[in-house]
């Protein structure tokens, strides 16, 4: 994978800056950031920014916070790869197929079983956990038409089924293309999620399905649609002491996406109520359930407070944080990887790159194709390797795997 597009961000940014017709000293002022923060990150001395000033500043150049950080456009492609090629056309055709504008009947070969279908699911929803993006981008279109056919197939309660399936399988490709920076065509996959819900078997989905949209909102830079999604379907569903853990845990799921969105826009005291909430949530279930392939619990809500300090400039805290987070080893391992990113970025701005490497390895460890594609990770190595002497060989050779060496 190109290094490109990290090396541009400054460039994107300028470029944008000066198309919108600002100075340096007014984007300052749209986005509400120091003049500083951003002449550096135009000149390059500066690659790494919180999520919530690039959100701000993609806000104020009328863009998406991916196409500013350069998110990676495709999938990447192993030199050893000897199986079918991972492809976003595929993924683009299976979500959005023309047969649908035509009226065409597609469907013409026999539908897979109801448990045929699941099995997929679960072996795609394992592969996302382990951030193997590769395997989802070859496995999901079969999947997504699989489950289609059988849809429109069956009837009836193998219907419903199937239909469930298909709604999980379409927000399995909204996440992943917006891990690949298309977040339209996401959003076109969530609305025939919901759109699938509507015909499914599964009460929760519905939950699940703003959870996700909340998260497809984040990414696109609509913070406040992401919170408000995240809140109405949290305040509709709000369990008593006696629901059962599954309830809590998608309710927790659902405060966590909304301070999420509410740290990016700055709103600080918004976000410790979200997470005190959370938290209060996490206690209540006592550990961590995977639901729907998301965890949710005491070391989830755990992680996401140390995101939350990161990104409200609270490195020490956040390091502190960090070391009391318990039994790390029950999350899924891009959940791992992200929560030693967060550790690193604290390390960082706190001026110990030896630190944050040593994070940076512990996250390439537990998720290494996932990092390939996580453009905070890409940046943050950049900026370690040009600040490194000729002998720091760990943040050398993690910058040679990433593709980010100079």
């Amino acid at each position: 994978m190109s290094a490109a597009y990290e090396a541009g961000m400054g460039d994107r940014l300028a470029r944008l800056r000066l198309r919108r017709g600002l100075t340096q000293e007014q984007l300052a002022e749209a986005a509400r950031l120091s003049v500083d923060v951003v002449r550096k990150l135009e000149q390059g001395r500066r690659r790494t920014a919180r999520l919530s000033s690039i959100n701000a500043l993609a806000a104020a150049l009328d863009t998406e916070p991916s196409h500013l950080v350069g998110q990676p456009g495709t999938f990447e492609i192993q030199q050893d790869a000897q199986d079918e090629a991972p492809s976003v056309l595929a993924l683009r055709r299976a979500v959005s197929p023309v047969s649908d504008l035509l009226g065409d009947d597609e469907d013409h070969e026999e539908p897979p079983t109801i448990g045929q279908l699941r099995a997929a699911l679960r072996s795609t929803e394992s592969i996302r956990r382990e951030g193997r993006m590769g395997e989802i981008g070859v496995l999901l279109p079969s999947l997504i038409r699989d489950a289609r056919t059988a849809a429109h197939a069956f009837t009836g309660a193998e219907a419903a089924a199937a239909n469930s399936v298909l709604a999980v399988a379409y927000q399995v490709a909204a996440t992943t293309l917006t891990a690949l920076g298309k977040e339209d065509a996401a959003y076109t996959a969530m609305e025939r999620s919901l759109a699938a819900v509507r015909l499914s078997d599964d009460p929760h989905l519905e939950t699940l399905s703003a959870s996700t949209l909340s998260w497809v909102l984040t990414k696109q830079g609509r913070l406040a649609d992401a919170e408000r999604v995240a809140m109405v379907r949290a305040d509709s569903i709000e369990p008593g002491f006696r629901s059962p853990p599954r309830d809590v845990a998608l309710w927790g799921i659902l405060l966590l996406r909304a301070a999420t969105a509410t740290v990016r826009q700055k709103r600080h005291a918004a976000v410790t109520d979200l997470l005190r909430m959370a938290s209060a949530a996490a206690e209540l279930i006592g550990e961590d359930q995977i639901v729907y392939a998301v965890p949710f619990g005491p070391t989830n809500t755990g992680v996401a407070k140390v995101n939350f300090l990161v990104e409200m400039e609270q490195s020490e805290r956040a390091v502190r944080e960090a070391r009391a987070v318990p039994d790390l080893a029950s999350l899924p391992p891009t959940w791992r990887a992200r929560f030693h990113v967060d550790r690193a970025l604290a390390h960082h701005d706190l001026e110990d790159d030896k630190a944050a490497t040593r994070a940076l390895l512990m996250a390439e460890r537990d998720a290494p194709e996932w990092m390939r594609y996580h453009s905070t990770s890409r940046r943050l190595v950049t900026e370690l390797r040009e600040s490194a002497g000729r002998r720091d060989a760990p943040v050398l050779r993690l910058a040679d795997r990433l593709g980010v060496g100079g």
